[in-house]
């Protein structure tokens, strides 16, 4: 501690306030900042956490549609240390997993410090410490776990004419419900398993769906045989290898739902385990999509080529649709270039350049949660190994420094 005060840009002290943690500054607030804070927790190593929103998961609980459920069972998406409540359903609803969440912060004592929006963070080879600003915090800390996850931006693609569109265009993060599209044409890019929901839940308010299949991909069951396929996939892959599993699932996929190839839906090459694990591309699980397809409530179209401002749209086909609006669900992306300056654990584009399960931590106490593309297992998982690594040095060090004080500028600093 000794070349504490010895940081850079000494201006910064005068314009902020100073604030030294006791511990990890985990910045996110959602699924993967909250369980590598109860982890923590249950380490007993101090921590702050940094939410640029107003409340905990903003991402479910200001950016998701109505309808919106647990993709997979819920003993797969439950945190670390608190399972779901016996009387939840197999798939939770939106409103029950914020429920979820919010007990979860609430067990743990997790507090996020609300409403601080990171503009830098920065590793100080001088003092060995993290030092990351907000607009009038500057946190001064050994360890930064970066929670703020996959999704942290939305993605609007380039197309032309898409910005002289003279309908209403929305992204699936700002779509709640159908039932403002009733009777319209809804042009709905992107065929994920949002795209094919909102499909769906614009069918179900009587719009008149189209959906854009620009390439190829995976369409499963949500349950085989009454069982989860994700969980079904779990249990042969303890006994079979990866290639065997993906025939299988898609010799059952093909019984249970048929060909999809003649309503535009083509599969990929790769197997879908197989993708999901090369690539990170997450099968779609049916849940009532398809059906709709097969009746001709919901179009599949293929790619765009342009928007023109009188509501009609070139397909790359050449073929001329009219729509009256248009649903985004083309995804989010991580937004960590934007505000960590480091360059040897993150990707230009924001992902650890370790594959899983590698990618959780970096040097100089830099960690990541929530980037393996598989989920909320995912984050758990990461959760758990980064939580014991930092609790590991801590019941060390403080062990053999438990009598230690160290000196603090009381002007200018803050300890939390």
């Amino acid at each position: 501690m000794e070349n504490f005060f010895r940081l850079s840009d000494p201006q910064d002290f005068i314009s902020r306030r100073c604030i030294w943690v006791n511990g990890p500054v985990i910045i996110g607030a959602g699924p993967s900042g909250l369980a590598t804070a109860a982890c923590l927790r249950e380490q007993g190593v101090p921590f702050i956490v940094l939410e640029r929103a107003d409340c905990i998961a903003s991402l479910w609980q200001r950016r998701t549609y109505d309808r919106l459920k647990l993709h997979l069972p819920k003993q797969f998406c439950q945190l670390p240390n608190l399972p779901f409540p016996d009387d939840f359903p197999e798939y939770p609803s939106k409103k029950q997993f914020i429920n979820y969440l919010e007990t979860y912060a609430n067990k743990f004592e997790i507090n996020p410090q609300f409403n601080e929006c990171v503009q830098s963070a920065k590793y100080d080879e001088t003092s060995g410490l993290w030092r990351v600003k907000t607009n009038e915090v500057e946190y001064i800390c050994r360890w930064l776990v970066v929670a703020t996850g996959e999704n942290a931006e939305c993605v609007t693609p380039e197309i032309e004419g898409l910005s002289e569109f003279k309908g209403e265009v929305v992204h699936a993060c700002d779509y709640k419900s159908g039932e403002n599209f009733k009777g319209k044409k809804v042009l709905v890019v992107g065929c994920g398993n949002s795209g094919m929901e909102l499909s769906l839940d614009l069918s179900n308010h009587h719009a008149l769906p189209s959906m854009v299949v620009r390439s190829s991909v995976h369409v499963l069951p949500r349950e085989i045989f009454g069982i989860s396929t994700f969980e079904l996939a779990v249990m042969m892959l303890k006994w079979l290898p990866l290639w065997i599993v993906d025939k299988l699932l898609l010799i059952l996929t093909w019984f249970i739902l048929g060909d999809m190839e003649k309503f535009g839906i083509k599969r990929p090459a790769m197997g879908p385990l197989e993708l999901k694990n090369t690539e990170g591309k997450t099968p779609v699980l049916n849940i009532g999509t398809l059906d709709k397809i097969r009746s001709g409530d919901i179009k599949v179209v293929p790619g765009i080529k342009k928007f023109y401002k009188n509501g009609e749209v070139e397909l790359v086909n050449g073929e001329i649709i009219d729509v009256d609006a248009v649903v985004l669900a083309t995804g989010y992306r991580s937004n960590v270039p934007s505000w960590l300056q480091e360059g040897e654990f993150f990707t230009k584009n924001g992902y650890p350049k370790m594959p899983f399960p590698h990618g959780w931590k970096g040097n100089s106490g830099l960690y990541a949660v929530g980037f393996t593309k598989r989920g909320l297992s995912g984050a758990s998982s990461d959760a758990v190994k980064i939580a014991q690594d930092i609790g590991n040095v801590w019941k060390h060090e403080t062990k053999q420094k438990k009598q230690r004080n160290t000196a603090c500028h009381r002007r200018c600093i803050s300890q939390f």
